[in-house]
């Protein structure tokens, strides 16, 4: 029988943006969210703490497929689902290396993947000792959680991590710091693929991510002056994550591209990712529309661009009064040809509330035009 429930966990603009092509693909789409009045709150059909065990088993039981909003879910509760025989994708071995930055950079070192030259830490010793073969500067990351500039900072000595291998000792569980070298690069990129169960793949064009204080503010694609060898480089390196992992849905692999023409990989994304919005209205398959196929083992869509470029601008904060619906007339007066997506969220300094996609065959005018749109929701 069929396939045909997909039950999403986490009930952000992720698992919202999803609703639409399920509804196109005549699939049931359920959502367990953390909390009422989230962005995905018209498909949930739950509210609960995904760190529990019965809350997560009780949706789960409810659908065919159980995908992700998020990242979050603790390792042993999806074994769990696994070992019940639910289905879950990606599934809790592949998640673990984007749940992981450590186990993340060990397994992509192991794969013969190209990363940044790093290490996993546990003292100011051993980040002293780091920076004094690295020229005095690096990376570290908290090896869970973080996003958007957070859980990373640039140290220049042995001390500049403290207070984080304090927290670590006070939460009684120990454990490690990731520490990198200060990669030297032109720009970001973003590759991302979708992997069937039973092993298709399909690549989207490479894209080029646009970061401010951490966060991304900007992407566009396909990335410009990538046709050819980085092109295919970036869809490579992402395709070799994707098998080695065993990922299956949407992977976003996070890319430098150096200053002497290398391809390290940054951060790994297993479920729809910001550096894909652009696809809704710029590909022929959305990457949301593709994660369904993936997860559902469904042929994948096409992942060609519609259109020469596609420029999506993030809606950052929001107005300082009232909500983005009151500005959406004097936005789509201005610039009917860009769209705009709400995310139901709350303005927030800093918080993502929405993007703009604007699509054309003039890069200039594009750029300009989404600029322009996203800036009517901003103070």
């Amino acid at each position: 029988m069929a396939k045909n429930t997909v039950g999403v966990i986490g009930g952000g603009q992720l698992a919202r943006m999803m609703i639409p092509p399920a509804i196109e693909l005549g699939v049931d789409i359920r959502v367990l969210e953390e909390a009422e009045g989230m962005s995905a709150e018209i498909a949930a059909t739950g509210v609960g703490d995904y760190r529990d065990l019965d809350t997560v088993l009780a949706f789960a039981e409810t659908v065919d497929v159980v995908t992700f909003d998020h990242e979050h879910v603790p390792p042993a509760i999806l074994r769990e689902l696994v070992a019940r025989g639910i289905e879950v994708h990606p599934g809790p071995d592949a998640l673990l290396y984007a749940q992981d930055k450590l186990h993340m950079r060990a397994k992509l070192t192991e794969l013969g993947l190209p990363v940044p030259d790093w290490a996993s830490i546990e003292s100011a010793d051993e980040l002293g000792a780091f920076l004094a073969d690295h020229g005095g500067r690096a990376v570290v990351k908290t090896a869970r959680g973080g996003y958007d500039g957070k859980g990373v900072r640039v140290v220049t000595d042995a001390s500049g991590a403290d207070d984080w291998f304090l927290a670590l000792a006070e939460d009684g569980r120990g454990g490690a710091l990731l520490v990198e070298e200060l990669v030297s690069f032109r720009r970001e990129l973003a590759q991302l693929v979708a992997r069937r169960p039973s092993g298709e793949m399909a690549a989207w064009p490479v894209v080029e991510t646009i970061q401010r204080d951490g966060v991304c503010a900007e992407v566009i694609a396909p990335a410009p002056g990538t046709a050819g060898r980085v092109a295919d480089l970036a869809a490579g390196i992402a395709r070799s994550v994707a098998e080695g992992l065993g990922v299956t849905g949407v992977l976003a692999v996070e890319l430098f591209e150096t200053t002497d023409g290398r391809l390290l990989v940054n951060e790994l994304a297993m479920r729809p990712h910001n550096s894909g919005h652009w696809s809704i209205e710029g590909a022929v398959t959305s990457q949301f529309e593709q994660h369904l196929r993936a997860v559902l083992d469904l042929p994948l869509g096409a992942p060609d661009a519609r259109d020469d470029w596609s420029v999506m601008v993030n809606i950052l904060g929001g107005p300082a009064e009232g909500t983005l619906q009151d500005r959406y007339p004097a936005a789509l007066a201005a610039h009917p040809e860009a769209k705009v997506h709400g995310y139901g969220k709350e303005p927030r300094p800093g918080r993502k509330v929405g993007h703009v996609t604007v699509t054309g065959d003039d890069l200039e005018d594009v750029v300009y035009i989404a600029r322009s749109a996203a800036a009517f929701f901003a103070d």
